[in-house]
């Protein structure tokens, strides 16, 4: 529940709701649409698969264009839910995401084992990028990014149930252009980014990118002297564009991403009133100290390769977008540790080492016809999968019987194919219907093992000495249609209405205590999903307010329960029903001057949730805080010949939880966000100097909980706290 002062801060900033839009990036002169979209603050998207202004896209989309994202000293994704309606994200490390939009996501048991997926997708440049996190935002020269909200699996396909977050780069042209930059900020960050566009020759052009960061851990563990969580991470891209005709036009894309730094031991809240302290003991009650044995490491090496061709034939225009994408992946991770040993206490450590091969082929045309009253698109998508995982655990504990490690190998390989369609069709010049509709067929099978390597008794949640070795496969269809009816009230106001299926893939355990419960798949789950807007732009565009209403029912929800001292267990064991409002809006009401914010109310509850023992029928679901706010305000004026830029952030959450328990010890607590950005930018534009603050309040927020009722401890790890810096740029 809000207290007085955070009602106090909303009935500031209720009047000033939502980021939902955002300034186009320089360019070169823009066609006519383009123009006065990007003179009205909007940008063009391709939302549903062709270019559309923001405001023309019968969806509930937030965009935030390149001028933003610097204006925002935007560099994760985390800062994108920030400001974002409906979407929050937590963390059990530092890559793996967890997101959750409109109530709907996954938790680290099904989108990160062998044969689990996410329920919120990621797209980067139209690839698929399901196992391994999200690329380094800088090195992507991104010229936005899109986050989707509700059912998108007609045009975006399987796993899009809650939603989608697309990043889209620049595309390499005929205008030279460089950008290099360094900064330097606490905890002994620095920084390097630079990325260029030059012409070859008349008809080929390439893009270049490289960034790299390093810093010094959040954390100090005081057992190894070292500082954890920190950050060493280096990225790179190469784009090369062929336009050898008007009608063909073909891109042919690589990125890389390495990322090598400690780990990320959690911090144990215990209650040094339970059991006379005995669980407290050497544990330091700072949370940013942390009393691992070890501390624990993150690896990962990301490569994406990919072409898109598109080719404008007399039937329409044809794209193709073939990619491969590989990822490797290495952690170790202390969860509970001490260097301390009083009866009962415990020790646990996760390991693994995970390969990923994906292939994806997507072939679509887009059309027009009657007068381009009708658009369309109809299209096939192909992807395989193979995922190599070796997970383990290492139970130290003070009974010998249940001390030891084992390992779970998990070779999962799954296949989809998927027919799609969609077609526009205005029944009247401003009345316009959505037909479209997919269907996918998925297979998923594999081997999935558990069994001892060393110790003396039988580590948990292994079932027996002799372990298992199993196969289990499973397939699965699914038909995902949408409708949807918009109507241009005038050019500036625009009220839709859809109603939609999504679709998200069943899978396997990955890691279990017994061989039926490996080879034993969960389902898939459904839900269609309600939706009600408006677009509207007033007093000649100066100020945007979008507005929409939603309903989302599930059935077979796969829900992820963490059993202490084991693992994460899934089962279709749920129904749910979301609802809830989302507002978003921007006002410019002087030249230089913006203020923008948005606002979501969420009321996302299980209809139906019994395991044996619990029933959480009526509980809320995991990661949905019922209330979501932020607010921005920039400021931009010319100072002499140079030009200073000023903007300010705020965000509010309410409380969620981690788990679908919510018990107290599983609260993710409400609380806030404070960034700050300035900047000087030079005559001519070339220099730029800024200097930025992120979370300025220093909020201590968790990015997920792990309770052991038993010994009355609490495991967390935490989002970064207050940092600070400054930047250099130049740009030719």
């Amino acid at each position: 529940m809000m207290n007085a002062a955070t009602l106090r801060r909303w009935a500031i900033v209720s009047s000033a709701l939502a980021p939902l839009t955002a300034q186009a990036q320089e360019a070169p002169p823009a066609a006519p649409a383009e123009a006065q979209a990007q003179a009205a603050g909007d940008i063009i998207v391709t939302a549903q698969r062709r270019e559309q202004r923001l405001q023309d896209v019968p969806v509930a989309v937030t965009a935030f264009g390149a001028d933003q994202l610097k204006s925002n000293n935007i560099e994760s994704v985390q800062d994108i839910a920030t400001r974002t309606p409906g979407l929050s994200i937590g963390q059990v490390d530092p890559i793996n995401q967890n997101f959750s939009m409109r109530g709907i996501g996954s938790a680290s048991g099904i989108s990160q084992n062998a044969g689990g997926d996410a329920s919120v997708v990621v797209f980067v440049d139209g690839v698929y990028a399901g196992r391994g996190g999200i690329p380094d935002l800088d090195s992507l020269d991104l010229e936005r990014v899109e986050v989707l909200r509700g059912p998108q699996g007609t045009l975006f396909g399987k796993n899009a149930i809650g939603g989608l977050v697309q990043f889209v780069s620049r595309r390499p042209s005929a205008d030279p252009s460089f950008h290099i930059e360094g900064g330097y900020g606490n905890y002994n960050r620095y920084s390097i980014l630079a990325y260029g566009n030059t012409p070859i020759t008349d008809t080929t052009f390439l893009s270049v990118g490289f960034s790299h960061k390093q810093r010094d851990g959040f954390e100090y563990n005081e057992t190894t002297g070292n500082r954890v969580n920190n950050e060493n991470l280096t990225t790179g891209r190469v784009a090369l564009r062929f336009v050898p005709t008007d009608a063909l036009d073909i891109v042919l894309r690589a990125d890389w991403a390495d990322q090598n730094q400690l780990g990320n031991p959690r911090h144990n809240n215990c209650n040094t009133a339970f059991a006379g302290g005995v669980h407290c003991a050497g544990i330091n009650p700072d949370p940013r100290t942390v009393n691992a044995y070890t501390d624990g490491y993150i690896k990962r090496f990301i490569q994406t390769y990919s072409a898109e061709i598109n080719y404008d034939t007399p039937l329409g225009k044809l794209t193709s977008v073939t990619a491969v994408r590989k990822v490797d992946f290495r952690f170790l991770t202390p969860f509970f540790s001490n260097p301390v040993n009083p009866p009962n206490q415990i020790e646990s450590t996760d390991f693994g080492h995970e390969w990923d091969n994906q292939l994806s082929q997507e072939l679509r045309l887009a059309f027009n016809a009657f007068g381009n009253k009708l658009h369309g698109q109809t299209g096939i998508y192909y992807l395989r999968e193979h995922n190599n995982r070796i997970e383990g655990q290492i139970q130290d504990f003070a009974t010998p019987a249940i001390s030891g490690t084992a390992i779970y190998p998990q070779y999962a390989r799954a296949r989809s194919f998927a027919l799609f369609g969609q077609v526009d069709y205005d029944i009247l010049p401003t009345l316009t219907a959505t037909v479209g509709a997919r269907m996918t067929w998925e297979h998923k099978e594999g081997e999935f093992a558990g069994y001892k390597v060393s110790g003396p008794g039988l580590p948990p949640p292994l079932g027996s000495l002799a372990g298992y070795d199993v196969h289990g496969a499973k397939s699965w269809k699914a038909f995902t249609p949408r409708f949807a009816l918009n109507w241009k009230v005038t050019p500036d106001v625009m009220l839709y209405g859809s109603v939609a299926r999504g679709y998200k893939s069943g899978g396997f355990q990955g890691l279990s205590g017994t061989a039926a419960g490996a080879a034993t798949p969960y389902d898939p789950e459904f839900a269609w999903g309600y939706e009600a807007g408006a677009k509207t732009q007033w007093f000649d565009r100066k100020l945007t307010f979008n507005l929409a209403l939603f309903r989302t029912d599930y059935k077979d929800l796969q829900v992820s329960q963490l059993i202490p001292l084991c693992c994460v267990v899934v089962s279709n064991a749920a129904k749910a029903r979301l609802q809830g409002v989302e507002v978003e809006a921007v006002a410019r009401p002087f030249a230089g001057f913006q203020l923008d914010g948005s606002y979501s109310y969420l009321d996302a509850k299980f209809t139906a949730y019994s395991i044996p023992g619990q029933n959480y029928t009526g509980n809320q679901l995991p990661r949905s805080p019922r209330n979501k706010f932020n607010v921005g305000a920039q400021y931009e004026l010319p100072v002499g010949d140079w030009s200073a830029k000023a903007r300010v952030d705020y965000a509010w959450v309410g409380d969620a939880y981690f788990e679908a328990s919510n018990i107290p010890q599983q609260l993710w607590p409400a609380h806030e966000n404070l960034d700050a950005r300035v900047s000087l930018r030079a005559p001519g534009k070339a220099w730029e100097l800024s200097v930025w603050g992120k979370n300025l309040t220093d909020a201590l927020v968790p990015t997920y909980v792990t309770y052991f009722g038993p010994y009355q401890q609490t495991l967390v790890p935490y989002a970064p706290p207050r940092t600070y810096g400054m930047t250099l740029a130049f740009d030719m």
